[in-house]
């Protein structure tokens, strides 16, 4: 996994973008905005996209290194293919629906070099109206899936297991040691990153973030969210556009993660039951958010007529 050339930059940014062109020139033009900050590269990673994102990227944005795919190889499979080719000592993984807002890169090395026991480094991320984004939480547990956008949940929205899941008993205004932080944006110290082999591929995407911190704790490495790095993120840009199919692999993901850090838990006799369990609470969820999407597309239609 170690970067490809010689490592002539601090930092690679790597973006994997699969038709986003709006939001992805705004990303790389609030990145062009603090080039002066630290010796970064950026790399986009384009996943097969149809809105004429590669071709933007090459005119408007010379500086930057495109990788464009022919077929589209996930989130995982993106960024690692960015990893393998980075030039830069660290690596700062980057949505293209991310702006960067001036001093976060500089305030994430600047404490990644100082704090030589962090390995993963979380920025503070606000949604698009300037409010917060929960993007540091505790590791998944199935009574917080239970009321986590769920019918159960809208029932009892103050309840304490999606307050505990989300650290909302916390004001998100220091440092702090986590569970997790989300793969929106993340840096990631080089060396942990080599030994970790990048994310794990069996996500396609979505919980390969929560993979990356488990396997970092576990490699003695810390997870450290710093609020005082900014980057705004709007949510689900690119996904919204294949909502039913993106539900089914996040669920897919949440199973896997399940079987490769929550099961080895479980009594190994009591296993088998457990992962059939798990498999069908998650079919279950997925099945009623895919039911509402075409419940709601029925609605609008009905209204039009």
């Amino acid at each position: 996994m170690q970067g490809g050339g010689v490592l002539d930059f601090d930092l690679s940014v790597t973006i994997c973008s699969w038709n986003t062109a709006g939001d992805l020139r705004a990303c790389l033009e609030s990145l062009r905005s603090v080039a002066d900050e630290a010796r970064f590269e950026v790399i986009v990673v384009d996943n097969a996209s149809s809105d004429g994102s590669p071709d933007m990227v090459e005119k408007e944005f010379p500086e930057v290194r495109l990788l464009a795919q022919r077929s589209n190889l996930g989130f995982t499979g993106g960024h690692n293919l960015a990893f393998r080719e980075r030039q830069g000592k660290h690596a700062l993984p980057l949505n293209s629906d991310t702006v960067v807002h001036p001093g976060a890169i500089a305030g994430l090395l600047d404490y990644l070099t100082q704090n030589p026991e962090v390995g993963i480094l979380g920025p503070k991320l606000l949604n698009p109206d300037g409010s917060l984004q929960f993007s540091c939480r505790r590791f998944p547990n199935p009574v917080a899936a239970l009321f986590r956008n769920t019918p159960l949940g809208r029932l009892f929205p103050n309840n304490r297991f999606s307050r505990e899941y989300l650290m909302q008993d916390w004001d998100h205004a220091s440092p702090r040691e986590v569970d997790w932080v989300s793969g929106a944006a993340l840096l990631v110290r080089g060396e942990l990153l080599d030994r970790l082999g990048g994310f794990d591929e069996g996500y396609f995407m979505y919980c390969e973030d929560v993979d990356l911190c488990k396997r970092a704790w576990q490699a003695g490495a810390k997870v450290v969210y710093l609020p005082s790095a900014v980057i705004t993120h709007a949510i689900g840009r690119s996904t919204d556009q294949a909502a039913n199919r993106m539900i089914v692999r996040f669920h897919r993901s949440m199973l896997r993660f399940y079987r490769l850090h929550g099961l080895p838990e479980v009594f190994v006799l009591l296993r088998p039951g457990a992962y059939l369990l798990a498999a069908l609470a998650l079919a279950c969820r997925a099945s009623i958010f895919v039911t509402k999407n075409y419940v709601d597309v029925l609605r609008r239609w009905v209204k039009r007529r």
